[in-house]
């Protein structure tokens, strides 16, 4: 895929208090050890119930099996910066559910289950494809929680794949713009996921497209 080619402070005082911290958070390490100490890359929180599929369209299984595609088929690839947890990063997780909905997209139909969601994804895109999408969901360098997303209305942001991501606060909704004006601008649902390492991500409900399909 093709790659395309900083923060105005904003008013969005509802927006920062919607965008409240969820339950997933890092694995614990030792008792009473700060997260910092013996920090948690993102790869281990996105794999935190197993490397399998199950029936919550609301976790990150398909995301989880698309990095280890990418990096079975390429173990040298920018991908691989998810599992080195002192490495800042600030990632935008697609639910399984939001790869559903790009499955529909892409080939007209709702598979019924995440690992033939996945299977048919792999199918329409392929390996390179999908090394892609998800670089385009990492902004290198930086660790921006909720209240910097927020800060950085209007702001694009530059992504490990090299083209960049448009932050939209409206009231409590913050979305994200993304290359194709065709598809709706995926918007963050949860916050703060691995807070307090620097590697931090929000879940999004539509994956970013780096190109107009």
């Amino acid at each position: 895929m093709t790659n395309h080619r900083t923060v105005r402070t904003a008013t969005a005082g509802l927006a920062a208090a919607a965008l409240t911290a969820v339950a997933v958070a890092a694995p614990s390490t030792a008792e009473g050890a700060p997260a910092h100490d013996r920090p948690t890359s993102l790869a281990k929180v996105l794999a935190a119930d197993g490397h399998h599929f199950d029936r919550n369209w609301g976790d990150f299984d398909i995301l989880d099996a698309a990095v280890g595609a990418v990096l079975q088929a390429d173990p040298d690839s920018a991908v691989g910066v998810l599992a080195k947890p002192r490495t800042k990063l600030t990632a935008f997780l697609p639910t399984d559910r939001a790869f559903r909905k790009l499955a529909f997209t892409l080939t007209g139909s709702r598979p019924m289950t995440e690992k033939a969601t996945f299977r048919r994804l792999a199918r329409a895109a392929g390996v390179d494809t999908i090394e892609q999408v998800l670089l385009y969901h990492v902004v290198p360098g930086k660790t921006l929680g909720a209240k910097r997303v927020v800060a950085a209305d209007g702001t694009r942001l530059t992504t490990a794949q090299g083209g960049t991501v448009k932050v939209r606060v409206r009231g409590d909704v913050v979305r994200l713009a993304d290359q194709d004006p065709d598809v709706a601008n995926p918007k963050v649902i949860a916050t703060n996921i691995n807070k307090g390492n620097p590697q931090i991500a929000h879940a999004i409900n539509g994956v970013l497209l780096p190109v107009d399909l």
